[in-house]
């Protein structure tokens, strides 16, 4: 019994020690974000962000105003998907299938209470989201060039940055600009970015680390100075932005939700639609159909040709790259070049330009045998099991 006593008192004194020291370590490095990445990770039982948690920040709704139902398939949800392939996929909590077919719903499926009105974060896919406003803003002239310097709408600590980078540049990954992208260190750009309460601070103190348009690097601070380049430049906030030129035209459903800073703030450009698979399944289409939307020209069809297809950067060691858009990965998988947005819990919008599909996974669980630069396992297995649904 005191041997337990002593057990009881040591683990006792050691996690008061363990708080005492995080607290320390937060208050003398000033990152005050790290108390609700905490709060909403390891004191919840978690090591990560969770995919359905939107409402503990603020949100901006992005509108969806004139609603038009996807028309359904003849073959809608006739024929039984393929069971070992959704066994693996729910392996990592995969909870929502969307696949579209010749532009009508061909299948759909969800899982532990979700439902096609469920709200899931789209973490990365926000990304694409991004880059496609990006071309809608140069469709309607709110800007001018996609070679137009960033510090034309934001003011960079470093003035390497103010002279060099473009949007171009923040769109292909490739702006040169030091990010810490790591999703293990609490540190990292993508922590601050997420928890944090001042995304433009954030992402306008980092210098640059390599000559601007050159190497392809995969950071999230891109897209959130790219994110906030098109607010300033169409007086818009991102959200508003993206319901008049996007969510709205392509008939979405239903509100969506962009995560914000802080209250009445900025938008996580680089993470954090709040949508259903069936509205995320509107902007594959969009693509697809290379911008036109029912005869309106959304995005010229220029912009959309050249996201998907290799941007001419390199990789580190020279090698020119050959994953990566605007916006978009690439890869090619039993004779399709596919395209595709990706959020780190497992959440996918695939398109096959050929078969004219769209395949929509949203999940809560990250796969660990996913790669950055190669053809995620999900990604092939979602492609398998809707070429068998057709």
């Amino acid at each position: 019994m005191k041997n337990l006593k002593r057990i009881c008192k040591f683990i006792v004194v050691l996690i008061i020690g363990l708080l005492i020291l995080i607290n320390g370590i937060i208050l003398f490095s000033g990152r005050f974000y790290l108390y609700k990445g905490l709060w909403h990770t390891y004191f919840k039982g978690r090591s990560g962000p969770s995919a359905t948690e939107y409402t503990i920040f603020a949100n901006r709704i992005i509108k969806a105003k004139q609603p038009q139902p996807l028309p359904l398939h003849l073959n809608y949800n006739k024929k039984l998907a393929d069971t070992r392939i959704i066994n693996t996929l729910r392996k990592f909590d995969m909870h929502a299938l969307v696949v579209i077919k010749n532009d009508s719903l061909l299948h759909e499926a969800y899982w532990d209470g979700f439902s096609d009105t469920s709200h899931t974060n789209s973490f990365s896919m926000a990304k694409t989201y991004v880059s496609a406003l990006l071309g809608c803003a140069l469709k309607d002239g709110s800007i001018k060039s996609s070679s137009t310097l960033a510090a034309n709408y934001i003011t960079f600590k470093e003035d390497a940055v103010n002279r060099k980078v473009n949007l171009l540049h923040l769109a292909n990954m490739s702006s040169g600009i030091a990010f810490n992208e790591s999703y293990v260190s609490p540190f990292g750009y993508p922590a601050e970015g997420y928890y944090g309460n001042d995304i433009y601070t954030a992402s306008t103190q980092t210098p640059l680390q390599t000559e601007p348009g050159m190497y392809f690097n995969y950071l999230s601070g891109n897209t959130a100075l790219l994110g906030i380049c098109i607010s300033k430049a169409t007086g818009q906030s991102l959200a508003d932005y993206c319901s008049k030129a996007l969510w709205t035209p392509l008939g979405c459903e239903a509100d969506a939700y962009w995560s914000l800073d802080k209250k009445d703030g900025q938008e996580k450009g680089f993470c954090c639609v709040n949508s259903n698979a069936r509205d995320f399944a509107r902007l594959g289409l969009l693509y697809l159909k290379k911008g036109n939307w029912k005869g309106k020209q959304l995005i010229d069809s220029s912009f959309i040709e050249a996201s998907i297809k290799p941007n001419g950067t390199k990789e580190a060691d020279g090698r020119l790259q050959t994953c990566y858009g605007t916006g978009l990965w690439l890869c090619h998988y039993k004779g399709e070049n596919v395209f595709y947005a990706r959020g780190i819990l497992g959440q996918f919008i695939i398109c096959l330009p050929k078969a004219n599909v769209v395949i929509v996974k949203l999940a809560r669980k990250r796969n660990p045998k996913n790669s950055t630069n190669t053809l995620p396992a999900e990604v092939a297995l979602c492609i398998d099991l809707a070429t068998q649904l057709y």
